[in-house]
C-alpha cells in the first residue's frame, strides 16, 4: 500500500495494530478522522490517554474500574455470597446486560492456554481461592467460554477448591461449544445463568 504522506502511513500502521483491524480498514478510519473537526480527534486522543493513565483494576474482583473498588462490588444490593467467574470485562458486560444476575464477579484476566504461554500463575486464581477461604462466598459460577481453554481453566480452579465449603456451578450449555460468551444473545446467556448446573455434573457429560 503506497502512501502520499509518511504521517498518514504511520497513523494507519498504528491503527492496524488493533484486533480485527486490517490496513484497509485502518486507512478508512484514519481518513474519517481527518475529515472531522480537529477537536474531535483531540477528544479521542485525550480519552485514550486518560484510559491508559487513570484506569485501575478493582481490588476486589479485578474488573476494570475508575476507582479502587468498582461500582458492582461497591453496590450494597449485590449478593456477595454468589460470585460469577469470568475471563474479562467483556463477559461482565454481557452478563450484566441480561439483568439475570445479582451477585458479584471475579475476573480472571484470561484463560489457561499453554499454546499462548498462559499458565495458572498468570491469572487471578490465587486471589479467588483466598476469597473462598475467607468464607463469605457460598457459590461460584463458572462462566468461561465453552472451549478447551475455558474447560481447562474451570477444571484447574475446581481442583484448587476441592474440599472447601463452597458450591460450584457452571452456566448451562445453552452457549454453543466453542462460542465466546460476549457474542451470545442476552436471552440465551440469561437462561444459562439462571439454569446453571453443579460443576461436577458438567464433568460427567464432558
Amino acid at each position: 500500500m503506497d502512501f502520499s504522506s509518511k504521517l498518514l502511513e504511520n497513523a494507519v500502521a498504528e491503527v492496524s495494530q488493533l484486533p480485527g483491524i486490517g490496513k484497509r480498514t485502518a486507512l478508512r478510519l484514519v481518513l474519517h478522522l481527518l475529515k472531522q473537526p480537529k477537536e474531535r480527534t483531540t477528544y479521542l486522543t485525550a480519552a485514550i490517554q486518560a484510559l491508559r493513565d487513570d484506569v485501575v483494576f478493582c481490588k476486589k474482583c479485578h474488573n476494570i474500574s475508575d476507582s479502587e473498588v468498582c461500582e458492582i462490588c461497591a453496590n450494597p444490593k449485590r449478593d456477595r455470597s454468589v460470585v460469577c467467574v469470568v475471563e474479562d470485562l467483556r463477559d461482565v458486560m454481557a452478563i450484566e446486560n441480561t439483568g439475570q444476575f445479582q451477585g458479584t464477579y471475579h475476573v480472571l484476566g484470561g484463560k489457561i492456554s499453554p499454546m499462548e504461554g498462559i499458565g495458572p500463575n498468570d491469572l487471578n486464581i490465587r486471589s479467588l481461592v483466598q476469597k473462598v477461604d475467607e468464607g463469605e462466598i457460598q457459590e461460584l459460577i463458572f462462566a468461561l467460554s465453552a472451549s478447551m481453554e475455558g474447560d481447562t481453566t474451570n477444571f484447574y480452579i475446581y481442583r484448587q477448591l476441592q474440599g472447601k465449603s463452597v458450591k460450584l456451578a457452571t452456566i448451562a450449555r445453552g452457549i454453543s461449544v466453542g462460542d465466546e460468551l460476549e457474542y451470545a444473545d442476552e436471552v440465551t446467556l440469561g437462561r444459562s445463568i439462571v439454569n446453571r448446573i453443579p460443576f461436577e455434573d458438567s464433568l460427567k457429560t464432558s
